[in-house]
């Protein structure tokens, strides 16, 4: 965080402060003192001015106003920030409300109560309300306007704080003896507030109570934003104002006052500390927040930051190079950390995460994650952690987290960087040869000292960890007493402890692991030479650390060089530092945060700029700064020459300098200087380059290559054509990929063009056109360049299918493009084309999947019959089950029966008529679906009759083929009898309903004789419908005879409630105590002749056929009266047009 301090404001006559306030939103500051003082001042606001870009606002005053009124001493000052208006109050009582008006503060209300004095004041929310607290108990709460809205005595309490919660409705009030009492906003007692952070009973007083009001938002959904803290130091910071759960802090200093941020992230407690061996106070103030940390790895820019709707932290991987930003979303985010290329998010683990996802052992409850991700933030890996990382480090190869009481060790390793034998490796390497946890107070040895319990991590120590840093082989831990710890790594042991007077905030080793800098909680940073031959004999003994005198104050932010232990730099208030060997170069004006530091190079990012708009960070943002003797030798180079500068550097030698004199050498074509200098720096690169040079004798030749070299291709192109080395300059645009440039200079060339490297040309073009997703301009060059699989591809996403059939057309055939062509037809459903294509390159097994897959079912099994593939069965199995297992029946049924499998068609067809059925639907719908499955077996048998016929054709007459289709017939459903009885569910339910019409139409007799003839089809209709019709039939004709008998049926049949029993004997006693169960007519007696089931019945009238001559359908083979059809234009059965 960047704090330090800018400005002090002197008061007039040393007049003592009594309080004072911060207006937010006008950025306003009111204080007041003794003998009435009260001033309102007023800081200048941030420049857009460039050069102030980055910097901290200046601290110069815009407004110094004294507002006169008060004649005693000022206690309590507050903002209302929604209507802009001051309210104070002095030691007499008197109240004055002060407005803004043209600029300057004038007096709007005055009351003065003349019986107490007023111990505090505070604005709700919205600033509709002021409650004023009084020391003798009395509490008023007014409205904006001045109108007292209501008043109490709160008799024998002594009130010294009052705080209204964000939504009103709750007023907290703190006492003089320290307890705080929860009030409606009425002024009615709710409860005591429990107070969970004073561990020891004695005299306490309240020092503030803040409770943010959510104005601006919250961090997130559950973050705590009421603050009580005590003079003693003891502090708890609650979610609401019965909060089960609170966080308490011990600032371990006496505290003046309290209060929040802007958005309620950060706690500013104010207060002083007593030296111990001194008498003086010195003034702290400290602060609280529970996040925001942010890093830099791989030229990527991590930050995170919240947004109110959603509940997650947004952490924005933000790529400096392309100026691309990836975002990721992580709940409960505690810090961010990185390293090289790789970055570590600790967050709290989500309860609902699955243990065996996170890897844990059984009955393991880990409540933290590490998530390890790259610069684009991809996770990599993660481990599940049980102690809290408070503190989190990582180097190349470990992350080390560590809580107050222990460090957690883990080796990572990225899986990419490792072959197939490496990961079965680390898969079967034990949790402890990966990670480790050791407890503080425990001094390793490097020999198996890690804690195997990891609930021993949790015992608690007396000096806690307050920060850590790491790198490739140390490890440093700092404690809250200022020891500091070294331990070595890999194998972890405790080499030496060190003594500081403060405690450590931050701490940084070089590169070479032979200086720590530390920053202290109070922003002093000193430099500690660490005693590298200590390492040697592995002792736990403390020993003095060689340390420097080296000391800066107001330090917030510092950076090693990557490549030099003796540089650093650092930021001190808004000043950048750079130090070599500890003698400072002259400082930087910026506020920026230290990214890296590598090449003589830092660079720096403007966090706080960024945070004005984090979704969109601009490259603005960032800025390179150039250490002097990086710039010293450039303008050496620039200025005096080669010679001097050389003799510079070699004082100062460093790789990028030397790179920069080597550049320069070559631009002049001094080759051997350019030559040493690359010696220097060890580029193997440039010394080739450089003796590749040196063997070219052509001098305007060497200018055009150190031309390439430096990337001014123009300036080489056009030397080279000068020297008429076309070859040279197209060579060059071919390893710049310039293809554009490769054909104009073939185009342009004199002579013959080479014409396989022009076709490369135009496919390299077509190909950054498609790239590009420009198809149109791709298929013009692929044309020219005679690409055929990248001219398919164009058409496909132009969804220009003329144009991808003509190529296919013009293809030979077995062409190997044709396979393709075909897919990419079948994708967009041209059954026909995929199928041409897939036939010309001898894939018929593609082309009838194609057909399968686009239900093309007909043609499938056409391919399938020409070409004898006889899979084509096992496919409408299983197409037909992945249909029924959706409950797509009738999906399923048009399936079979235009695979020409009319069989399996009707099986499903009867089955869904049997579940209408049962569901009793409408018995029309039921009689029509028995039609359909009866009719598809008589496709059926048509099928295996022309079957037949085609293959005895020529050999057998026509009726022994006939006999011979019948008998297939009757070989294929002899398991189910499906084939003889199709007709039969279609026949029932055609007489039910003729019954019921015949009844309807008063032709009692005849729906009586239809009745009885649907006793054949129990195993169809339920016998409780026949037998219940029947009997109204008979009654209805008053054949009482026939009556009596279905009755006794109804009675007798199975499955029937005593009480349904019960009803047909006493609808049958009430009908036959009026008629006896005799008949009629005569016609009972016809009606019981056994002789009459021999005879057709007549599906007009359900009448049995008792003449010669009737009418057949032809479909479905039943009869009718001649003169009963004639008066139909189709078949009363199967519908069939006549």
């Amino acid at each position: 965080m960047f704090i330090y301090l800018s400005k002090k404001i002197a008061i007039p006559n040393n007049i003592h402060l009594k309080c004072v306030s911060w207006n937010k939103d006008q950025g306003c500051i009111a204080c007041g003192g003794d003998d009435g003082l009260l001033k309102v001042l007023k800081l200048e606001t941030q420049s857009d001015d460039v050069r102030f870009k980055g910097l901290a606002a200046p601290s110069n005053l815009s407004m110094n106003q004294t507002l006169e009124g008060h004649r005693g001493a000022v206690q309590v000052v507050t903002w209302n920030e929604q209507y802009e208006k001051l309210t104070t109050s002095d030691q007499n009582g008197l109240i004055i409300v002060w407005m803004l008006y043209k600029g300057a503060w004038y007096e709007e209300m005055i009351n003065n109560r003349n019986k107490s004095v007023v111990r505090s004041m505070s604005w709700n929310a919205d600033g509709q309300k002021i409650c004023i607290v009084y020391e003798d108990g009395a509490v008023i709460v007014g409205s904006v306007d001045g109108n007292r809205i209501w008043g109490k005595e709160l008799k024998g309490s002594q009130l010294a704080h009052v705080a209204w919660s964000p939504d009103s409705k709750i007023l907290l009030f703190g006492m003089a003896s320290g307890e705080v009492h929860i009030y409606d906003n009425q002024g009615n007692f709710i409860m005591k507030m429990a107070i969970g952070c004073l561990v020891a009973a004695g005299s306490v007083s309240i020092a503030g109570i803040q409770w943010y009001a959510g104005t601006r938002g919250y961090v997130r959904p559950d973050c705590p934003c009421l603050a009580i803290c005590f003079d003693n130091g003891r502090c708890q910071i609650m979610r609401y104002e019965n909060d089960d759960n609170p966080v308490c802090i011990d600032t371990l200093m006496n505290v003046v006052s309290i209060q929040w941020n802007q958005c309620g992230s950060v706690l500013a407690v104010a207060g002083f500390l007593r030296a111990s061996t001194k008498d003086k106070e010195f003034n702290v103030v400290q602060f609280y927040t529970p996040f925001g940390e942010w890093g830099y790895c791989c030229s990527t820019v991590v930050y995170a930051y919240t947004k109110p709707e959603r509940q997650e932290y947004c952490v924005v991987f933000w790529e400096t190079k392309n100026n691309e930003k990836f975002v990721k979303y992580v709940k409960s985010l505690l810090s961010v950390t990185t390293s090289g290329d790789f970055c570590i998010l600790a967050s709290k683990a989500d309860e609902t995460q699955l243990q065996e996802d996170a890897g844990l052992e059984t009955g393991s409850s880990a409540r933290y994650v590490l998530i390890l991700c790259n610069s684009i933030g991809t996770p990599l890996d993660s481990k599940y952690i049980d102690i809290e990382p408070l503190f989190v480090t990582m180097t190349k190869t470990h992350v080390i987290a560590a809580s107050k009481e222990a460090f957690y060790l883990w080796q990572y390793r990225v899986a990419k960087k490792l072959t197939a034998m490496g990961i079965n490796q680390v898969a079967r390497t034990k949790k402890g040869g990966k990670e480790n946890v050791y407890h503080i107070d425990i001094h390793p040895s490097g020999t198996g000292d890690a804690i195997s319990d990891f609930s021993k991590a949790f015992t608690s120590t007396q000096d806690p960890i307050c920060c850590i840093t790491a790198t490739d082989k140390t490890l440093i831990v700092g404690r809250e007493s200022g020891s500091i710890h070294r331990y070595s790594l890999p194998t972890v042991a405790l080499l030496q402890k060190y003594t500081s007077s403060n405690r450590a905030y931050y701490l940084s080793l070089n590169c070479n692991s032979s200086r720590l800098a530390i920053i202290d909680i109070a922003g002093v940073m000193t430099l500690l030479d660490l005693d590298v031959s200590a390492a040697s004999d592995g002792g736990t003994n403390r020993g003095s650390a060689d340390s420097s005198k080296f000391e800066r104050k107001d330090v917030w932010d510092m950076k090693w060089a990557n490549d030099n232990p003796d540089l650093f730099a650092m930021m001190e208030k808004t000043r950048m530092y750079v130090f070599r060997n500890l003698d400072p170069e002259e400082p930087i004006q910026t506020s920026g945060y230290i990214c890296n530091f590598e090449d003589l190079e830092i660079k720096s990012v403007l966090l706080d700029e960024i945070m004005k708009n984090p979704e969109k960070p601009n490259k603005d943002n960032l800025i390179n700064f150039e250490i002097r003797s990086l710039r010293d030798s450039r303008a050496l180079i620039e200025n005096v020459g080669i010679e001097d500068a050389s003799q510079f550097i070699e004082d100062n030698p460093h790789p990028r300098l030397w790179r920069l004199l080597a550049e320069a050498a070559l631009q002049k074509l001094d080759l051997k200087t350019a030559e040493q200098a690359f010696v220097h720096c060890r580029d193997n690169q440039g010394i080739e380059f450089v003796k590749r040079l040196g063997n070219l004798h052509s001098e305007p030749m060497k200018k055009a290559e150190v031309a390439a070299y430096f990337g001014r291709f123009e300036e080489a192109d056009s030397m080279y054509l000068e020297m008429d080395r076309s070859d040279l300059a197209i060579n060059l645009r071919i390893k710049l990929g310039d293809w554009f440039k490769v054909m104009q200079l073939l185009k342009s060339g004199s002579g013959a063009c080479d014409d396989a490297l022009l076709q490369q040309a135009y496919n390299a073009i077509g190909d950054y056109f498609a790239d590009r997703q420009k198809w149109v301009n791709a298929v013009q060059y692929y044309q020219q360049g005679l690409n055929q699989e990248r001219l398919a591809e164009c058409y496909y996403m132009l969804e220009d299918y003329p144009g991808l059939e003509r190529l296919a057309t013009e293809l030979p055939e077995n062409h190997r493009l044709l396979s393709d062509i075909g897919e990419m037809y079948a994708t967009v459903g041209m059954c026909e084309q995929a199928v041409n294509a897939y036939l010309n390159c001898n894939q018929t097994r593609a082309a009838i999947d194609t057909c399968v897959h686009l239900n093309q079912w007909n043609k499938a099994v056409e391919l399938a019959r020409t070409h004898n593939m006889k899979e084509i069965k096992s496919l409408l199995s299983k197409y037909a089950s992945h249909l029924l297992e959706k409950n797509k029946v009738l999906e399923a049924v048009e399936l079979y029966r235009k695979a020409h499998h009319f069989l399996d068609a009707a099986k499903l067809m009867f089955k869904i008529a049997e579940d209408e059925a049962k569901r009793k639907s409408n018995p029309l719908r039921v009689k029509k679906l028995y039609v359909l499955a009866a009719q598809l077996v008589e496709n059926y048998q048509e099928q295996v009759k022309t079957s037949q016929q085609s293959k005895t054709k020529g050999r057998k007459s026509e009726v022994s083929s006939a006999l011979a289709g019948l008998l297939e017939v009757d070989a294929c459903s002899s398991e189910t009898g499906i084939v003889d009885s199709a007709w039969r569910g279609a026949e029932a339910y055609h007489f039910f309903l003729l019954a019921q019409r015949q009844l309807y139409a008063g032709l009692m007799e005849n729906a009586m004789r239809t009745a009885l003839h649907l006793r054949e089809y129990e195993d169809i209709i339920p016998a409780v419908e026949i037998y219940s019709l029947l009997a109204v039939c008979a009654a209805s004709s008053r054949a009482f005879g026939t009556c009596s008998r279905a009755f006794i049926k109804l009675e007798s049949l199975e499955g029937q409630s005593p009480e349904q029993q019960q009803l047909y004997k006493d609808l049958a006693l009430e009908i036959f105590t009026k008629h006896a169960p005799k008949d009629s007519r005569m016609v009972g007696a016809d009606l019981s002749d056994s002789s009459e089931d021999k005879l057709p019945t007549c599906i007009v009238t359900g009448l049995p056929i008792q003449e010669y001559q009737f009418w057949m359908c032809g479909v479905c083979k039943h009869c009718a009266l001649e003169q009963e059809i004639s008066k139909y234009n189709t078949c009363p059965l199967c519908h069939t047009v006549l």
